[in-house]
């Protein structure tokens, strides 16, 4: 049995644990899906919409690759300093056992993102942070499989340095020090964390191009080619889909892909426009190809990042089509992981504001106008227009005294933006949720995840689940 020396603010954690007995099914490999955003209504209506594209004579009855996984936990996700949390500190929580708060990357819970006068401790993607007095590095799941032996991937359909990814392999005050938040990754370089050993993490792939490269082809104040760095320690780099399709996957030890300066494309336009970026399913399946050659085990994470970014944009179609495009990732890892000695876990950082409104009849299309259960008629507001199923409690969406009159084929269309109760700023601004999110669990040791837990709560549940 493998066990971790976990040091600093962790060994409370650890002691308690000693405690505990290990599950009787231990893993030896570890894949977490964490799908950013991804509240109990989106996955409801990504669930419906699914059924819908089946062909499903009742869409509801239609079951995610996620809702196939044995167990369920409701988890509660409210951070150091804020009921609702961001990105950072949620996913965080899951990764170190410990709340922090809004806007920290894997530190304290005593660390601010910004100083007494609420300035950030950030300026154009390089870091502010104190170097002292401003807490201290919370160490990650991943760093302690790492010092263990185990293989480690981290894969994200966002910026490889947002908030989620960054969570895993790095340690700062404030999430928007993307340029700081790079240098974390490269082996040997400069600012490099020295918890990720000597080669540091054996696959990642994702967006995020822009932090790597100085100007004019990249926003990194320094004259750092870091792609360069990461090539000259070992990584095999690609840069597209069709790029990553020709990797030898049997022999390759260390791969590192930037598939676009930003994010990569929304799944909707990523098969509308045929563009050359991986889907979510194939580099979630390169990575474990790679990984799983490790007899000594491996931790993958897999983000599907980009459901948060349709929700803030109350544009609920490309919210679903990234959602299903993160249930065929997790259904691609179900296939090729033996799930007698990995554990799969998938859950969310955080909520969103989209709710599922009125009375629509079985069957209605769940991104279209709501259609009444009794009568199958058009549902009408006190205005005596008709209304969408899926409507967000604020946002930059629409949100008029005289409500416009709504059509079937307006509504369906990709770029249409559902109705908002509160009008908040301009695109994007719809809010995290406060509520509790929903974790699935298969495989080894996934008996564990059951009942209302707190997000920091299942950092120790893997632990007891990997025999840690």
């Amino acid at each position: 049995m493998k066990r971790s020396v976990i040091g600093g603010a962790l060994i409370c954690c650890a002691a308690s644990l000693m405690t505990q007995p290990v599950s009787a099914a231990q893993a030896k490999n570890i894949i977490f899906f964490l799908g950013d955003g991804m509240g109990p209504v989106t996955q409801t209506a990504a669930r419906i919409y699914a059924g819908e594209k089946a062909g499903l004579e009742v869409p509801e009855t239609y079951k995610l690759a996620m809702e196939k996984l044995d167990y369920a936990a409701r988890i509660k996700t409210y951070s150091e300093d804020a009921q609702t949390t961001d990105s950072a500190p949620g996913m965080a929580s899951y990764m170190t056992g410990m709340k922090s708060k809004n806007e920290v990357i894997s530190m304290t819970p005593d660390a601010n993102p910004n100083d007494d006068d609420g300035n950030p401790y950030q300026s154009d993607g390089d870091s502010l942070c104190p170097e002292t007095g401003n807490g201290e590095a919370a160490r990650t799941l991943l760093e302690i499989l790492k010092a263990e032996g185990y293989s480690t991937g981290v894969v994200t359909t966002t910026r490889i340095t947002h908030a989620t990814p960054a969570t895993t392999y790095a340690h700062i005050c404030n999430r928007n020090a993307e340029n700081t938040i790079a240098t974390q990754m490269v082996p040997g370089g400069d600012g490099y964390n020295s918890a990720l050993g000597n080669d540091g993490i054996d696959v990642i792939l994702g967006g995020g191009r822009r932090h790597f490269l100085p100007a004019p082809d990249g926003r990194r104040s320094d004259d750092r080619d870091l792609i360069m760095e990461m090539q000259g320690a070992g990584y095999t780099y690609v840069s597209s889909g069709s790029e990553l399709g020709n990797v030898d996957l049997g022999s390759t030890e260390k791969l590192f892909g930037l598939f676009n300066s930003s994010d990569l494309n929304y799944e909707l336009d990523r098969v509308n426009n045929d563009l050359d970026e991986p889907s979510l399913a194939e580099m979630t399946g390169s990575a474990i190809d790679i990984l799983s050659r490790n007899q000594d085990g491996y931790f993958l994470m897999v983000e599907g990042g980009r459901i948060d970014h349709a929700l803030h944009g109350t544009n609920a179609k490309r919210a679903l089509e990234d959602t299903l495009a993160f249930d065929q990732a997790i259904a691609a890892a179900v296939e090729k992981a033996d799930l007698e000695n990995t554990l799969i876990i998938v859950t969310a950082d955080h909520d969103h504001v989209m709710a599922f409104n009125g009375y629509s009849k079985i069957g209605n299309p769940v991104l279209g106008l709501l259609k009444e259960y009794r009568t199958g008629g058009l549902a009408l507001d006190a205005q005596g227009k008709p209304f969408t199923t899926l409507v967000f409690g604020n946002g930059g969406g629409p949100r008029e005294a005289d409500r416009a009159t709504l059509t079937e084929d307006e509504v369906l269309q990709d770029d249409y933006l559902q109705e908002v109760g509160v009008k908040l700023g301009g695109p994007g601004s719809e809010t995290h949720g406060g509520g509790d999110i929903r974790l699935n669990a298969g495989g080894a040791g996934s008996e564990l995840f059951k009942g209302t837990l707190d997000n920091v709560d299942v950092f120790g549940l893997i632990h007891e689940a990997m025999g840690l």
